[in-house]
């Protein structure tokens, strides 16, 4: 459960990274690429959070931190306070219930527009001709996208401009934009509560938006003048639907018919544009990877310590009230990974003979204890020390040996 909120807060953190990095980055990229460029950047959310769930290689550590035994007996007999189970479970379920009604809002709008076109019929053209009109022409759907138009496509465009409207909704069924907002959906589910990814989600169709239209538009320059006019004359709406890509919609229009309105100037190949993007998707990516090592990755030099961890105060966790009554024992080994000034920032079970019993005092006393931190040529470095605790019924000397 902690792990899931652990998770959760990292990739909210990255996440707003990434987005604060593409609003910076991103006139540079529409000067140095056109907005085609600026499309491909937002790649770089997904990978963010693609390598988060990545794991750091795993060496043999554990066996070489240094290890501080404990023994518990039942002295205190004291329940778990019932705040700190509560807290962790109480969030989880309302980010759960949070993710449930975002995804539900966006299934029923989705259905919703779906439900007004009213009945399809095949044109000869490979689109479809709806009965309805609630924002056509536009691709709809996600595993299989259709191209809808409206049942007035024929009187309200020419040849031609119908021509354009098709050539550039197939744009977008071409390029997979179809599937890129299923994946905008899926994590404005899952971040519902994140406050930059509406304003990244809105910039995100945007982008979308133009480099359907210079895509569309870069075979025929000439044409760009009628491209405009024909945004003009579809039926504006505002995008309701998180798997529809409209023809025209509100809140790019002006900045669409802008970008039409420039003459066609020199931008990077399209080879060293990729590479670009790619370089700050992989470049960004990296670095967050490698942000979970954290104190991991400061594990190896534990054991060339000038000093290792010291645990100055280290009370013993309550013995568990159900535990005593019924009579059980066990162990619980924890790593406790401990920063450059001396405190926790994180801890984990790695093992424990009887699960579930005594994991939730063991990690709350661990992280009120008192640390110095280990020194290496002198300067406090982060590190980690392996704790193993014993919780046995009387004061023998019999202690349960620790899993290995």
């Amino acid at each position: 459960m902690n792990e899931l909120l652990d998770g959760l807060w990292q990739a909210s953190l990255w996440l707003a990274v990434g987005v604060i990095l593409l609003a910076v980055t991103r006139p540079l990229l529409v000067r140095l690429g056109g907005a085609g460029l600026a499309y491909r950047s937002w790649w770089l959310l997904p990978l963010l959070l693609a390598t988060l769930l990545i794991p750091l290689p795993q060496v043999a550590l554990l066996q070489r931190v240094p290890t501080l035994p404990l023994k518990v007996v039942p002295e205190a007999v004291d329940s778990l306070p019932t705040a700190s189970l509560q807290w962790p479970l109480l969030l989880l379920v309302v980010w759960a219930l949070g993710a449930g009604v975002c995804l539900l809002r966006d299934l029923r709008a989705q259905r919703r527009f779906e439900r007004g076109m009213g009945g399809l019929q095949a044109r000869a053209d490979g689109s479809w001709q709806a009965s309805g009109d609630p924002g056509l022409p536009a691709l709809v759907g996600l595993w299989r996208p259709r191209i809808v138009v409206g049942p007035d496509f024929d009187q309200q465009f020419t040849a031609q401009e119908q021509a354009l409207i098709l050539q550039h909704e197939h744009s977008h069924r071409r390029n997979g934009d179809h599937w890129a907002n299923g994946v905008l959906l899926l994590m404005r589910a899952v971040f519902w509560f994140h406050p930059l990814l509406p304003w990244a989600a809105r910039r995100f169709l945007r982008d979308q938006e133009l480099a359907c239209d210079a895509r569309t538009i870069a075979p025929q320059p000439a044409l760009r003048g009628l491209y405009a006019s024909t945004l003009l004359k579809a039926q504006l709406v505002h995008p309701v639907a998180p798997a529809v890509c409209h023809w025209r919609s509100q809140p790019v229009l002006k900045e669409r018919i802008a970008m039409l309105k420039q003459s066609k100037r020199k931008a990077l190949p399209w080879v060293s544009g990729q590479v670009l993007v790619v370089g700050l998707c992989l470049g960004v990516g990296a670095v967050a990877w490698a942000s979970q090592g954290g104190a991991m990755a400061a594990g190896p030099t534990v054991a060339v310590m000038d000093r290792e961890i010291r645990v100055d105060k280290m009370p013993p966790p309550s013995y568990p009230k159900s535990a005593f009554e019924q009579s059980q024992t066990g162990v619980v080994v924890l790593r406790v990974d401990v920063d450059a000034q001396g405190a926790v920032s994180d801890v984990r079970v790695v093992s424990a003979t009887n699960p579930g019993v005594f994991e939730a005092v063991s990690i709350a006393a661990a992280r009120s204890w008192t640390y110095r931190p280990a020194l290496k040529n002198g300067k406090p470095v982060a590190g980690a020390v392996r704790i193993p605790i014993t919780f046995a019924m009387d004061e023998s000397d019999e202690v349960t040996e620790t899993a290995r």
